[in-house]
Order: C-alpha cells, then structure tokens, then sequence
C-alpha cells in the first residue's frame, strides 16, 4: 500500500488532473459580459459573434464552443443578466417574500449605474416580439413568471385576495419599470427610476389594501 503521508508521494487521482473548470466558467461569463455589449449596443440581428469574440478576448470559434450558436448565446446571456445559473455560471441568491418588493427597488437603484445591461434588456425585449426572434419565449416565460410572483408577494402584504386584482396590479408594475427604463436611456437625468417605482409601489399596495 502506498503511504501518501510522505513528501512527495503521489496524490490522488483527482488532485492529479488539473481542473479546467474554474478557468472555461471565467472564459465564459466573459463571453456572456461581451454579449451583453454588443447586443445591447446594436440588437440581436446586428450584433456580430465576431466583436463578441473580440471584446472577450477569443475566436469566433471559441465561443461556439461554449455556446454552440449566436440563439444559444443571446438566451445564456439573458440567463446570465437575470442570475439564473447558466453555463457552469452558479445562480446569484434569489429573494421571496415581501422583501422581494425592496429588492425590485434595489435592483432598479442597481441599474442606474449598469447602462449597457438596461440598454440590452430593452432593445432585446423589444425585439422580441418580432416573429421568429430567438428570444421570444424566453421573455415571455420571464415575464409570466415576474408576474406571478409580483402578484403573489403584493397580495400577501396587502391581504387582498382578489387574483386577478392582484395580476393586474403586477402587470402595471412591470410596465412601469419597463417602460421607465427606455425613458431613462433617452434622458438619464430626467427619470428617477428608483423614487418612481418605489412611490408606484406604495400607492399599489396602499389601494390594494383599501380593496382588500
């Protein structure tokens, strides 16, 4: 038997093999973090792999290998601007609950200082209401579940059991934000995004609770 207590003695066999893990999850957000770049810059139909490639710092080639196509990339890099794991990419925490109303406001204050992720966000929602556009499902499932959960959490602060009172309150919710966005982009310094949602919110939540 082999005394791996002693220097030099060989080590296991997985310590042996280098893991390329940690290194392929750092070429990929990088790719992600370009995609994010240039598809916010010029859309998803105008936006070249190739520059993708070249703000990350590798081949055309290359990022086919970690993404297999241009859709592949577009629904990973949203994935990945949502927090959602994705390519080895580990989730970020997500927040339930009432607290998850102050983390929209947090996320909308977090947003002021991340232009390019705003601006990618709204030209590919955008877009993707265009028939065939690759992202269309994903912002449709994206949405249905923002919904639901805005819908879940506003009626368990206010009381108000009325489904579809409640849906509809998330749906104004999420135009609100959406909408504030494209108007930030055009005039950063007209649009206090942040003071606009969280006063919305209030008034949401204090009329739902009067209807409750």
């Amino acid at each position: 038997m082999v005394d791996t207590t002693r220097a030099g003695a060989p080590k296991p066999a997985a310590e042996r093999v280098q893991r390329p893990q940690a290194r392929t999850t750092e070429r990929r957000e990088a790719v992600l973090k370009a995609a994010l770049n240039v598809f916010g810059a010029r859309g998803y139909n105008k936006g070249a792999l190739v520059e993708v490639a070249e703000q990350a710092g590798m081949t055309h080639a290359g990022v086919l290998h970690h993404f297999g196509s241009k859709e592949g990339l577009l629904v990973a890099m949203l994935k990945y601007r949502d927090g959602e794991e994705v390519a080895g990419i580990p989730e970020r925490a997500q927040v339930e609950g009432p607290a998850f109303l102050q983390h929209l406001v947090d996320t909308v204050e977090e947003n002021t200082h991340r232009r390019g992720v705003v601006q990618a966000y709204s030209v590919l929602s955008g877009e993707s209401v265009t028939d065939g556009h690759p992202a269309h499902d994903y912002f449709q499932t994206r949405t249905e579940g923002l919904r639901t959960k805005i819908a879940g959490v506003l009626g368990e602060v206010s009381g108000n059991t009325d489904a579809q009172e409640l849906r509809d309150s998330a749906t104004s919710l999420i135009a609100i934000m959406d909408g504030l966005q494209v108007q930030w982009l055009l005039d950063p310094d007209a649009v206090d995004m942040p003071r606009i949602v969280g006063r919305a919110m209030d008034e949401l939540v204090e009329r739902l609770r009067a209807e409750a």
